[in-house]
């Protein structure tokens, strides 16, 4: 029997992270992953796949909208091939799978390919995808299954004209008409990808507004943005039957004044939000309790009630992404090495790859008024600078939040170009626990969209924007 000083089932971002961080602090590692190919959901059916799309389809959307007026003119009609398309983002998957294979390989890292399932405390079955089990026994094992999407009670998902985001990465025709259940970030990420590409888009929101848990103007700038590129949204609405009829699916819903309305699609994507996926691993055998939701209980050392056995990522409580989870498996690998590992929860960023892009760190302004803390605020909008003309990308603002008495900042939300990359700014400046007015006096370069930032902390300072 093989002997580990580390397991971690699942090779998403937080287990592939984790086995190589582990190996590094010169522990033995294994992973355990039941697909043939490495990087859990963001790589091969999430954050990868879609963001590919998202690139592809935006280039045919400036092909078709704004090459124009940069003067450029394409003979004859500008056509997608969705083949090509597809085909090109299961290449960028492909390529992006087999280097995490490398990465395991270069760290010596044993691989398993088959479902896990705790025998007990120690002990590892694995069930072996050319068949067979074999039985390892791990001194400490980190569980890192990840999340699969939910669904609501009501609705039987088919993944043919009723699909999840995993059947909405690789549709083969461009639907006519696609109602997306859920105005989060999945929903419309995958929303912008089709209305780009020629669907009529629709979102069916249940709460009063698009990305909910964002500070309420990022939403409202997002929703005025997303209506003028052709999405029609809909908040405020409760979901109440889907039913599918032949190549036609009716989802009906009732307003915020309770009168039903209907929608008729040959699509209908269902994003309401992912579940923990902790199926098949027998965590009762281990004496893994299993907690609200089907999330794994852990203490601020995210170690279950077992001491040897850690859980990560999607399965755990927060916000489900991958970056939280690589976080988190840096952090497990580190305490069991006996580190002093660090993680804010508070200063782990939100993006959705929308574009414009939306980006946020820390407290929003709803957040802020509910605890009762006094605060100053400052906002600079992205058409005031030179590089968002030049791109034409003039969409967007940036807001800061910050305490009334300290000028500590205590929230970062961004929309616009690049916002996403942005966002770090934000993040490094938190971490050191920085006021407003110290982004403000450091040099930022021009033409940027990062002069935004600059901007909105002199104006969140004393009003002092020098640019509007």
């Amino acid at each position: 029997m093989s002997k580990y000083d580390v397991a971690i089932i699942g090779s998403g971002p937080g287990g592939y992270v984790a086995a190589i961080r582990c190996a590094q602090l010169g522990m033995k590692t294994a992973i355990i992953e039941k697909y043939s190919t490495l990087g859990g959901t963001c790589l091969n059916v999430g954050c990868i796949p879609s963001k590919a799309l998202l690139d592809s389809s935006h280039h045919y959307d400036d092909a078709v909208r704004h090459f124009e007026e940069h003067g450029i003119e394409i003979p004859g009609e500008v056509k997608i091939n969705l083949e090509q398309m597809m085909k090109r983002k299961a290449a960028v998957v492909s390529q992006t799978c087999d280097g995490v294979k490398f990465l395991m390989d270069k760290n010596k890292i044993d691989v398993f390919h088959g479902v896990g399932s705790f025998k007990d405390a120690t002990h590892i079955n694995i069930d072996k995808a050319e068949g067979g089990t074999e039985t390892i026994e791990a001194k400490n094992t980190i569980i890192a299954t990840g999340s699969k999407p939910s669904t609501l009670p009501f609705i039987k998902i088919d993944k043919e004209r009723i699909i999840t985001s995993t059947e909405a990465l690789k549709l083969k025709e461009i639907p006519k008409h696609m109602v997306v259940i859920g105005g989060g970030v999945i929903g419309l990420e995958l929303g912008q990808v089709y209305s780009r590409l020629g669907a009529e888009v629709t979102v069916v929101e249940y709460m009063d507004r698009i990305i909910p848990t964002m500070d309420s103007v990022l939403a409202k700038e997002l929703t005025k943005v997303l209506k003028k590129q052709g999405m029609k949204i809909n908040v405020s609405h409760k979901v109440k039957a889907v039913e599918r009829k032949g190549d036609e699916v009716i989802i009906k819903a009732d307003d915020k004044k309770g009168k039903e309305v209907e929608f008729k699609a040959d699509y209908c994507l269902v994003s309401v939000g992912r579940r923990p996926f902790t199926d098949g691993l027998n965590a009762d055998a281990a004496g893994v309790e299993i907690g609200e939701r089907g999330m794994i209980t852990v203490n601020d050392h995210l170690q279950t009630n077992v001491k040897n056995i850690y859980a990560i990522g999607d399965v755990v409580k927060g916000a489900m992404l991958a970056h939280k989870a690589e976080e988190e498996g840096t952090f497990v690998a580190e305490t069991i090495a006996g580190q002093k590992p660090h993680i804010d929860y508070n200063l782990i960023p939100g993006v959705v790859y929308t574009w414009p892009e939306v980006a946020a760190v820390g407290k929003t302004e709803e957040q802020l008024k509910e605890a009762g803390v006094d605060y100053k605020e400052g906002k600079f909008p992205m058409r005031a600078l030179g590089r968002s003309r030049a791109s034409g990308d003039t969409d967007g603002l940036v807001k800061i939040l910050t305490d009334a008495k300290t000028d500590e900042v205590l929230g970062v939300h961004m929309i616009g170009a690049r916002v996403a990359d942005l966002i770090a700014e934000a993040v490094t400046a938190m971490e050191f626990r920085a006021s407003a007015e110290d982004i403000s006096r450091m040099s930022h370069a021009h033409p940027t969209y990062a002069e935004a930032v600059k901007e909105a902390a002199l104006a969140a300072t004393g009003d002092r924007a020098l640019h509007i």
